[in-house]
């Protein structure tokens, strides 16, 4: 499977997913500069907008490096950047790969990230063929892991001590969806 020549655009009734762009520093320094909210996103918050513009140019290079796709959640009715969900670490000869996303801290609850992520995996497993995508969420991460299950996830295992942040080494909770389980949930 190749990736596409242009980035992709999702729709969903109330979001635009889009390719990041350099001008959504500000829009990423105000979620990943949140300590208390990226607790469990797996990096320690960013703290300059410098260290945001890296991040923007990072979720950038998946796709002309053929690794995945980084979706910049646009909400149609302000234009406003809230969130960014993507498919990522993705091998082609294996037919799986990792998903992920954040949200703004005003904007959780309200539907939005399981508006986003249905479309791309929609995307994931009609478009790019996936058989398999895996989820990784910190145990205590009770919001992320109740939206895995409720997609249709499963409770694979626990990857110990696989993640490095806030100056200590963290376990994730292994989540996986098949392409045959999304397709019965839909139908």
């Amino acid at each position: 499977m190749k990736m596409h020549p242009s980035f992709p655009v999702l729709a969903t009734p109330r979001l635009r997913l889009r390719q990041i762009r350099s001008s959504d520093a500000e829009a990423l320094f105000a979620i990943h500069s949140d300590a208390e909210w990226m607790k469990w996103y797996g990096v320690d918050p960013v703290t300059e907008l410098r260290q945001a513009d890296q991040l923007a140019e990072l979720f950038a290079s998946w796709f002309p490096a053929g690794t995945g796709y980084r979706w910049g959640l646009e909400r149609l009715a302000d234009r406003r950047l809230i969130g960014t969900c993507g498919l990522f670490r993705w091998n082609k000869s294996w037919h799986n790969c990792v998903i992920g996303y954040e949200v703004a801290r005003d904007c959780q609850g309200q539907g939005y990230m399981r508006e986003a992520l249905t479309a791309v995996l929609d995307y994931g497993f009609d478009v790019m063929h996936l058989h398999r995508i895996q989820a990784e969420t910190h145990p205590d991460n009770i919001a992320s892991i109740g939206l895995a299950t409720r997609l249709g996830f499963r409770f694979e295992g626990v990857h110990r001590e696989q993640a490095f942040w806030a100056g200590r080494y963290h376990d994730l909770n292994c989540y996986s969806l098949l392409a045959r389980e999304w397709h019965q949930s839909a139908a």
